[in-house]
């Protein structure tokens, strides 16, 4: 999920292992132990020259558990001798930092487990990607509360019972919203199924998820032999069914996909994916088609697209740089996510 949600559980880490013996500076260890797996976007940088390459770094062996097996002994060990010194010698142990940043740094995967990006838990030895499109990689109703909770926690004393009820409020609020997104997500993908079958169209697989911010709206993208369907649907609308379907043509023949790094992308996009040529010769539009549009009236403003190109025999994309939405594209957003 986005980078104040993984601080936020990763602070709530540090607090549940060593809130007790050093107050509010667990919740600083234990934010940046969650934010730790997320520095492989940096790294990926630093390793490689290809976008592409570098992409597939992300969510990749940073957030898998092998890493927060080694990487909490690496961590643990080295804050422990950075901390253990003068008047705080002997207030902490090693066991207790190992254990910090292993919770801190194992639940920032697991929580992009339930995104539609998902994150390779299993690398280096599989690069199964476990995506379980209940939640928004970004969702204020998960965040909010929990950071509120921690907020007024901190103005206790550590050793004051209210200080783990707060504690224990947000990971229950927050938990109990999980829940409930795991389950409009069984309600959304039977809603989604019985849009497509009763649009008649034929479709061999699909994938629904929550549209960015929220869990009200949801995105679903059926495919069949040579196009893919596209669809919205609110828990506000007054219909059963969503019955607004765009369809697009895959286009997957306009290049040759065989390529290493093109072969990424494909994987990268779960086969979900359409090509475009775009005006300057050379270059193609590969949009995700996992990932809703902004207009959920018109297909060409999905936000996941990446330009690709050939240099020097290397397909490559240009950075992803992500435009502020048009107004009237943004408004229809909204307008559908208050339901038909």
């Amino acid at each position: 999920m986005d980078s104040l949600t993984q601080i936020v559980l990763g602070a709530a880490c540090g607090e549940v292992i060593l809130g007790k013996k050093i107050g509010n500076r667990a919740l600083l260890f234990g934010a940046i132990g969650g934010t730790i797996p997320d520095l492989d976007v940096f790294v990926g940088k630093l390793l490689y020259t290809n976008e592409i390459q570098a992409m597939a770094f992300h969510r990749g062996v940073m957030h898998s558990i092998l890493f927060a097996v080694l990487g909490c002994f690496f961590f643990g060990w080295v804050t422990y001798k950075l901390y253990d010194f003068g008047k705080r010698k002997h207030t902490t142990n090693l066991k207790d930092w190992i254990w910090l940043y292993f919770l801190s740094i194992f639940t920032h995967p697991l929580l992009d487990c339930f995104t539609p990006y998902g994150t390779q838990l299993f690398a280096p030895f599989s690069n199964y990607r476990v995506a379980f499109n209940n939640i928004s990689v970004a969702d204020p109703m998960y965040t909010a509360p929990f950071l509120l909770c921690l907020i007024i926690m901190m103005f206790f004393n550590r050793k004051k019972i209210q200080r783990t009820w707060w504690l224990k409020a947000g990971i229950y609020i927050s938990s109990i919203y999980m829940i409930f997104t795991i389950i409009n997500k069984i309600h959304m993908d039977a809603v989604f199924k019985k849009s497509f079958e009763k649009a008649g169209i034929s479709f061999n697989r699909f994938s629904a998820q929550p549209t960015i911010l929220n869990n009200f709206l949801w995105y679903s993208v059926a495919e069949s032999e040579t196009q893919y369907h596209l669809t919205f649907y609110s828990l506000f609308d007054k219909s059963a069914v969503s019955e607004n379907i765009i369809t697009v043509e895959k286009n997957h023949d306009l290049i040759d996909m065989n390529d290493d790094n093109l072969q990424f992308l494909v994987w990268f996009s779960n086969h979900y994916y359409n090509l475009s040529r775009k005006e300057k010769v050379g270059t193609y539009k590969f949009v995700d088609l996992r990932y809703p549009m902004i207009n959920p009236e018109d297909a060409t403003t999905s936000v996941f697209n990446f330009t690709i190109f050939n240099k020097n025999n290397e397909w490559n994309i240009l950075p992803f740089d992500v435009a502020p939405p048009n107004k009237d594209d943004f408004r229809n957003f909204i307008i559908r996510l208050k339901g038909i």
